[in-house]
């Protein structure tokens, strides 16, 4: 058994792969449910031995076959283009996106379960699909629902040194500070002192992933309604799904933008192993820290402005937009505008992207998402018109390889129109998100037996000694 397979139509009669209807032009093949379990963890027990059987006999087989050459400019280039990383819950493709487990964002609206028919897919089903590699059935991702909400609870330890940091603290600090507390449960660091087997490391390691995964909203939720609502908390409703309640929490109960908030963690849970705060967390784990150290990790990597904190910054300059052109702003008007802003020295956030080459399939679902439930928001068409303006004028600079937008082009004016306007929190949904990506990974890490990462260093003597060496 494989995570995903890509089959010839010959395959049709393989009792354990069937072609999924409704989905046009695809010749994509998936492995479905065929157990009636609804327990993850027992999916897993199952399905990790067959995997450190492949990765043995891909290291013993292959292990020397060279994957490329490496050359100055990745090196100084901040090691972009490198292939380094082993990565099995998503691979990012420059012309084609995002695949989760083989899966587009489109094919994942279409197959995972929904909260109701023709709705956005559950985080939960992805969260069983990164980790095992199957679409999961109704019945799992509602046990799964289930659990995560029986996890969620969160010690008032947690809350009092959130609380101990002044209000005007950034919401990701405060955000990073609560995970950080949350690391005194930890299952793995317990085990490890303990004497565990290394082969046993997973088990403790996806005790502690799915708890924080539990946690993340409860404790962003927190800090949302400390800084913007005078602290007025709201609990977790006992029967919504994970996303639906993490915009409960956070004070939102209309049904749109329970739909938003489950696209949202959808599409920006992972996005293959080279981002900083994907790869921050992999890194910091590789050392045996445990998941909270790891993602606390991966949350400060996230805080930066090239990194997650675009989305809030995509925001604020729309609405610098707006200020001073008006909402009705023509696109010559707008032109004027973008061209004074890069004159200035500046970039226009939310587009290009460090790996795709083209428009990010996670922007283009948000547009439909938002064609079909807000089209005549001002800022919604606002984006829409940037869409059409910006791109040829960074083909004009000439220094771009990618002048599309990216996915913080548009999340922010959908939860603006949804009156979750604080753009300073937004981050922290990106990171709520992320940690099903990244902690899917990091029980994978510990399943196959990864290593301590520890890539070489040099100067930049050796360098210029070595390009003489060559020449």
């Amino acid at each position: 058994m494989v995570f995903y397979r890509s089959v010839s139509l010959l395959s049709k009669l393989r009792s354990r792969g069937v072609q999924q209807p409704g989905l046009r032009n695809s010749v994509r093949w998936l492995q479905v449910q065929t157990s009636s379990d609804t327990d993850l963890h027992s999916q897993l027990k199952e399905l990790i031995p067959e995997q450190q059987e492949r990765l043995k006999k891909l290291k013993s087989e292959h292990g020397k076959v060279q994957l490329g050459n490496i050359t100055i400019d990745m090196v100084l280039g901040g090691m972009r283009g490198m292939t380094g990383l082993l990565w099995e819950t998503s691979l990012l493709d420059p012309e084609e996106g995002i695949r989760f487990r083989g899966l587009s964002i489109p094919e994942c609206q279409k197959l995972l379960p929904a909260a109701k028919p023709g709705g956005e897919p559950l985080p939960e089903g992805l969260l069983w699909l990164l980790l095992t590699g199957k679409v999961p059935t109704k019945d799992q991702v509602d046990s799964l629902s289930k659990e995560l909400r029986n996890r969620a609870t969160v010690p008032d330890h947690v809350y009092k040194t959130i609380d101990a940091l002044p209000i005007t603290a950034h919401p990701m600090t405060q955000f990073a500070t609560g995970v950080m507390a949350l690391q005194v449960q930890s299952e793995f660091q317990k085990a490890y002192e303990k004497g565990i087997h290394k082969s046993k490391y997973w088990e403790p390691t996806y005790e502690d992933s799915l708890s924080l995964i539990a946690q993340v909203p409860v404790v962003a939720s927190y800090v949302y309604r400390r800084i913007y609502k005078n602290g007025q908390v709201i609990p977790m409703h006992d029967s919504l799904d994970y996303g639906g309640n993490f915009a409960h929490m956070l004070g939102f109960d209309n049904p749109a933008m329970q739909e938003l908030m489950r696209l949202y963690v959808t599409i920006h849970s992972d996005h293959e192993g080279g981002n900083v705060s994907a790869h921050t967390g992999h890194l910091v784990a590789s050392a045996l820290s445990d998941p909270y150290l790891s993602f606390a990790a991966a949350l400060n990597g996230l805080a930066g402005p090239l990194h997650g904190l675009a989305n809030q910054e995509v925001l604020l300059w729309i609405k610098s937009v707006v200020e001073e052109c008006g909402e009705n702003v023509s696109k010559e008007h707008l032109k004027e505008y973008v061209w004074k802003t890069l004159n200035s020295g500046k970039v226009v956030p939310g587009f290009g992207h460090g790996v795709l080459r083209k428009t990010d399939p996670r922007y283009s679902c948000q547009r439909e998402f938002a064609l079909k439930h807000l089209p005549d928001d001002p800022l919604f068409k606002l984006v829409s018109n940037l869409y059409e303006v910006v791109p040829p004028i960074l083909l004009e600079l000439g220094k771009v390889k990618n002048p599309w937008p990216n996915v913080d082009a548009h999340s922010g004016v959908l939860l603006n129109h949804y009156g979750l306007t604080e753009a300073r929190y937004y981050t922290v949904l990106f990171g709520v998100s992320r940690a099903i990506g990244i902690c899917s990974q990091l029980i994978w890490d510990r399943a196959l037996g990864l290593p301590l990462e520890r890539p070489k260093s040099v100067t930049m003597e050796w360098l210029e000694n070595y390009c003489k060496k060559v020449a």
